[in-house]
């Protein structure tokens, strides 16, 4: 016999072989398998009684009813006096001419420096790698922030922003002296 013919009859008895174990493996294994389905039984609590729901009557004693006439006169009443406030505060930022320093918003500002012009202290302030004068009064960033006061290693301002509510507030807010290390 040519060898060509005996590995060819060695790999035809080889996977006859295989094929004959493998039938029995998986009999065993769906045998095991089923036997475990068997024997497991689902687990399941009781589920508690709702509570019962115990309603209660509405008594409105001295209580204005919540869709009169007089409800809805006091709420637009305490809603314009609340935009007054509003307006007083926000009104008199709006009605007059934006300095250059307000196209910037703050956080792109550092106090580099401070230095004394005519008896008045005048801090150095870096914007976008530009060096600008600021005084007392004049006014810097998007949020109507206005100069308080000029230190040698901060610069005190007064912002007015919205809070969560819509409303106009006022916040101070301190820029610190940087370093030369910090650009």
């Amino acid at each position: 016999m040519s060898m060509k013919i005996r590995f060819s009859w060695v790999g035809v008895a080889w996977v006859m072989g295989i094929a004959g174990c493998g039938s029995s493996a998986d009999e065993e294994l769906t045998q095991w398998m089923t036997d475990q389905r068997n024997s497991l039984t689902p687990v399941a609590q009781p589920v508690t009684e709702p509570k019962k729901f115990q309603p209660e009557n509405y008594s409105s004693n001295d209580k204005l009813e919540p869709f009169s006439v007089q409800k809805l006169t006091m709420g637009m009443r305490s809603d314009a006096s609340h935009a007054v406030m509003n307006t007083s505060l926000i009104g008199p930022e709006l009605a007059r001419r934006k300095e250059y320093l307000e196209t910037f918003p703050l956080d792109t500002m550092s106090l580099v420096g401070s230095l004394l012009r005519d008896g008045q202290k005048v801090a150095l302030v870096r914007v976008d790698k530009m060096l600008y004068q600021v005084r007392a009064g004049a006014y810097l960033g998007q949020n109507f922030g206005k100069v308080l006061s000029v230190s040698e290693g901060e610069l005190v301002l007064r912002e007015i922003v919205q809070d969560t509510s819509g409303d106009w507030i006022e916040r101070k807010v301190t820029l610190l002296l940087q370093g030369e290390n910090k650009q």
